[in-house]
């Protein structure tokens, strides 16, 4: 099948690589001239492990190829993806200016019936605003469906390859059938590919999100309370997650989500339903809590030590979570500034974050190209993003290089036991 992608983002990219090594003709569109010859190259501008390999394969075989030109891609096109960005806007709704402008340049490229595709994370009534948008500016057959994506940044292509479930909002039998074979070959296990109304398709995107993100706040809840009353919260995740009714997934307390989804969706939701005349109480609370949350470990270390003016805290990790270098919303972010503005020291370590780090914090923190560099001369340890490297660390040589051995575990990745028996004083989240 020939498919156009329109953005080259985390799901754009993926999209598109994805299509491409199921053995579609794919054209991926984006308006950065950099980025396009970047991705001719074969480098991937975003780190998503096995995305780079997935590029690089599918356009040496001529099935992938990067353009800034959206008119050709599109008339060579059966199927166009809108995949650009909805920033969330000051009042927390989603910036659809992208996903109406594209819509836009689709309708006048459009030379025939095409099928276009909402990828992007839209409110519910956005595959209506395209339609609407899409009308005006071309007289050639169309139809418009919803195709919300489920990716895990970290495991993106792995989600693609081998979903959980396949959701497809489309009022049109013809776009339907299209969009069920392109589908299939990544649903041969099993997975179910649902075909509903529009509607239905861009609420599931955001009812997935936020029932997930209330997961991770009410947990963070309970560790809370767990730190009140001297529990353990690893074991009443473990009693809780117990319950199949329930699950073990986001059932970790830390220091709250982050990312490009979860905190936009949640705010989205909240707003598009208050748009309606809706006041979603249990979802305010789950960014209220997320919030407040990202400033937990800060009030644990300045309870520690008093005051950290002058304190040097070495930082693990950046990234809203391991596998990605992406720090949209991450809690390393109001962490660090909370200390700096209370006249902390920062010695700071990601994998894959550092280049976007810089660009967020300048030269207000120390960066390390090692993770023990971070720990020199260091008052105490603050581990944020629960990376795989830094699970079994060298706690001896740790020690060695720290002024005080001291770490404040805001993924719970260690043991108490073993932390109090090689000698750090160790705190961590409802434990």
């Amino acid at each position: 099948m020939k498919i156009a992608v329109v953005g080259t983002g985390y799901v754009g990219l993926v999209l598109g690589a994805c299509l491409a090594e199921s053995g579609n003709d794919v054209t991926c569109v984006d308006k950065d001239a950099a980025k396009v010859r970047m991705l001719r190259r074969g480098k991937v501008p975003i780190y998503e492990p096995g995305l780079e390999e997935l590029v690089k394969r599918n356009k040496s075989e001529g099935r992938l190829i990067f353009t800034t030109e959206l008119p050709k891609a599109v008339r060579t096109a059966e199927v166009v993806f809108i995949a650009v960005g909805t920033p969330q806007g000051e009042d927390g709704s989603a910036d659809l200016r992208h996903v109406m402008g594209v819509a836009g340049e689709i309708a006048r490229a459009m030379n025939g019936y095409k099928v276009i595709v909402n990828k992007s994370t839209v409110p519910v009534g956005t595959s209506e605003k395209v339609r609407e948008v899409v009308r005006r500016e071309t007289t050639h057959p169309f139809s418009v469906v919803s195709n919300p994506e489920f990716l895990k940044q970290g495991a993106a292509v792995d989600d693609f390859m081998k979903p959980d479930r396949v959701v497809i909002g489309a009022e049109d039998p013809r776009a339907a059938e299209l969009m069920v074979k392109l589908h299939k070959p990544f649903t041969r296990t099993g997975a179910p590919i649902m075909v509903m109304d529009c509607a239905s398709a861009e609420l599931s995107k955001y009812a997935s999100n936020a029932f997930l993100a209330t997961k991770i706040s009410f947990m963070n809840e309970i560790a809370n309370v767990c730190d009140l009353f001297g529990a353990d919260v690893d074991r009443v995740r473990q009693a809780v997650g117990a319950d199949r009714r329930i699950g073990t997934s986001f059932l970790f307390p830390g220091v709250g989500y982050g990312g490009s989804c979860f905190p936009k969706d949640v705010k989205a939701v909240t707003k598009f339903s208050a748009d309606r005349k809706y006041d979603f109480k249990i979802l305010k609370a789950v960014d209220a809590v997320n919030e407040s949350q990202k400033r937990l470990l800060v009030k644990k270390i300045e309870a520690h030590f008093g005051s950290v003016k002058g304190k040097t805290i070495a930082v693990w990790g950046l990234a809203f979570k391991p596998k990605t270098d992406d720090m949209r919303e991450a809690p390393s972010v109001p962490i660090i500034e909370a200390l700096l503005a209370k006249g902390a020291k920062i010695q700071a370590y990601d994998p894959e974050a550092m280049k976007i780090a810089k660009g967020i914090f300048g030269t207000k923190i120390t960066y390390t190209s090692k993770n023990y560099d971070a720990l020199k001369g260091a008052d105490a340890l603050a581990v944020i993003t629960e990376w795989q490297e830094f699970r079994e660390p060298d706690f001896a040589r740790m020690k060695k290089l720290m002024r005080s051995p001291v770490v404040f575990d805001g993924r719970n990745i260690y043991q108490r036991e073993s932390m109090a028996a090689q000698g750090f004083t160790y705190f961590s989240i409802g434990r």
